[in-house]
């Protein structure tokens, strides 16, 4: 039980000095890049800077004790800290003082649903999230985080939005107001960036360019030619605050951070598994991902840390460092923790552009061009779910973009289940292959007696009438010789109430006109259901076959079935101790 709720005791036991090297140098690269990047992403959540280190340090300790992943870089991210920004945005707040309460107990609050999901093995949750809504939503995020940098890179008010058009509105009715050098230290900063990413991923670009802007500022006194800087930071570790805020904000913030619950979640599993596949000494499980999520934000809660997930960017880099194990998030920590102590005043000269141009960089990169297309050329529906998430997210808002495409990807996944393939099939010639007419129509032949259907779902309220309606149609395309329906069910492990009545209806329409309906193939889960429901009775024991062949040579006979014929296409829980 204890390996199982803190996997640190299975791999700290094991531990080899092999390892250690490793886990340090991974841990020391991506501390350095958490200071810049922690920083950064604080500004998007309209936190002051240093919010983005105190998110950097307990949420990363916690999660290397209870995380089964042994290279997710857990800490503040780009899509969360806009989540953050776009609900508390929404909300009427005094000022700045209620606004970094609400972010802090905002971290409580989804850490607390994530444990509950967690605790109550919800990790699933995270499948109804597909990729084509994943996509969307993750691509206009990143613009909608990109361009809300633009008040930093050009030096100018810009009135912050999470709508696409509105933001670019603000954005252009103040452009002639861009501080040129403000602009060339952002854009040199981009390009630099840039650069180094091609000569390496282990080069800290990013504290790069803020070493090289805070040496800019301090000694040619751009501050004073209107470039605005971080300014003080302040020093020391956080201090232990029980998050507090009225009760009655609470209704106000439960759609936020479900929202943040989920999303957050989804980031951090998708990267995991990512990183999990090029690993085989340890599995990550989804519902214990959820508990130290949980565990790490409501912890870090206590020490003025705001909602914080796995990061795709810095988990990729502690991955390639040669990170081993949960020691290398504690080294980061402990950089943190070092810079918070001892360095925060030489980050009061960097320029609020060198942060822009990081965020800019960072998730810039997050948006997918190549899946778009793919599921263009192949997968039109999926296409079309994608680009509906996206125009969603960049025209309406961050939450309603990711719920509205889960939405709308259900109710795909309802309309697709609610009119099923039905293939009409035929034996293929010489064999005792049954195939779809429709593919094979030159080498099946087709019996003027017989109309074989292959029904290729679940039969559920939601398709029983579609069933019914596409079998009584093809009933009228074939001659008035018909006699027999033989229906394949291989592909049918479901029947619901509603169906088993269709299914009854039909059964005795088709009785009058002198047609007998028999099921081929019918797997254990739906004979079950003939039972229990009392079809069987219906369709009558004798009307049961194992396989289509075996039902055509018996009704164009007339002959019995041999005993393991008949033991077979009956078996079922009302017939045997099988649970």
């Amino acid at each position: 039980m204890l390996k199982r709720y803190f996997p640190v005791f299975q791999w700290l036991p094991g531990y080899r000095k092999s390892h250690l090297s490793g886990d340090i140098g991974a841990g020391l690269t991506v501390g350095i890049m958490l200071i810049p990047q922690g920083m950064a992403y604080a500004m998007i959540a309209g936190l002051p800077p240093v919010f983005g280190l105190y998110a950097s340090l307990i949420p990363q300790i916690i999660y290397a004790i209870m995380g089964t992943s042994r290279q997710l870089a857990v800490g503040p991210v780009a899509m969360d800290s806009l989540l953050v920004a776009s609900g508390l945005g929404a909300l009427a707040l005094s000022g700045i003082d209620e606004y970094i309460a609400m972010a802090i107990f905002l971290s409580l609050f989804m850490g607390a649903i994530q444990l509950g999901l967690g605790l109550l093995r919800m990790g699933f949750l995270v499948n109804f999230m597909s990729r084509p809504v994943i996509s969307g939503f993750t691509s206009a995020a990143a613009l909608i985080i990109g361009l809300s940098q633009l008040k930093h890179l050009l030096g100018i008010s810009i009135e912050g939005s999470n709508q696409l058009h509105i933001l670019l509105k603000n954005a252009w009715s103040t452009l002639s107001d861009t501080n040129g050098i403000t602009l060339g230290i952002g854009v040199g900063a981009i390009v630099i960036i840039q650069l180094l990413k091609k000569w390496g991923n282990r080069i800290p670009a990013a504290l790069v360019v803020v070493v090289l802007g805070v040496l800019g500022i301090y000694l040619f006194g751009l501050n004073d030619l209107g470039v605005k800087i971080v300014g003080s930071v302040p020093g020391g570790l956080p201090s232990f605050e029980v998050p507090t805020i009225q009760y009655s904000r609470i209704p106000e913030l439960l759609p936020i951070a479900l929202t943040l619950a989920l999303i957050a979640f989804m980031e951090a599993i998708s990267v995991a598994k990512a990183v999990e596949e090029r690993h085989t000494d340890y599995k990550v499980d989804a519902n214990q991902e959820l508990i130290a999520l949980g565990a790490s934000n409501m912890v870090g809660a206590f020490f003025q840390s705001y909602p914080t997930t796995g990061g795709f960017s810095r988990t990729a880099v502690n991955d390639q460092a040669g990170a081993k194990t949960g020691f290398a998030p504690m080294v980061s920590a402990l950089v943190v923790g070092l810079t918070l102590l001892y360095l925060t005043p030489l980050f009061y000269y960097l320029p609020n552009a060198v942060l822009a141009a990081i965020i800019m960089v960072a998730v810039f990169g997050l948006i997918d061009l190549k899946y778009p297309v793919e599921l263009f050329n192949n997968r039109r529906d999926e296409f079309f779910l994608l680009i509906a998430t996206f125009l969603i997210t960049l025209t309406v808002g961050i939450k309603e973009g990711i719920l509205l495409g889960v939405l709308i990807s259900l109710l795909l996944l309802v309309y697709r289940t609610s009119r099923p393939h039905i293939a009409v099939l035929g034996r293929i010639r010489r064999t005792d292959y049954f195939k779809n007419v429709v593919r094979f129509p030159e080498d099946t032949e087709t019996f003027e007696e017989f109309l074989i259907l292959r029904f290729d779902a679940q039969l559920y309220f939601g398709n029983k009438e579609y069933f019914k309606s596409e079998l009584l149609k093809q009933l009228e395309c074939k001659s008035q010789k018909v006699r027999f329906i033989i229906l394949n069910a291989e592909a049918i492990n479901y029947i619901d109430s509603s169906a088993v009545h269709m299914l009854r209806q039909t059964i005795q329409e088709l009785g009058r006109q002198g047609i007998k309906l028999v099921v081929a193939g019918a797997i254990g889960p739906t004979r079950d259901i003939f039972y229990s429901s009392g079809l069987i009775h219906d369709i009558g024991k004798e009307n049961l076959f194992v396989k289509t062949s075996e039902a055509l040579e018996h009704c164009q006979t007339l002959s019995k079935k041999s005993d393991i014929e008949e033991k077979i296409s009956l078996q079922s829980k009302k017939t045997s101790n099988v649970t």
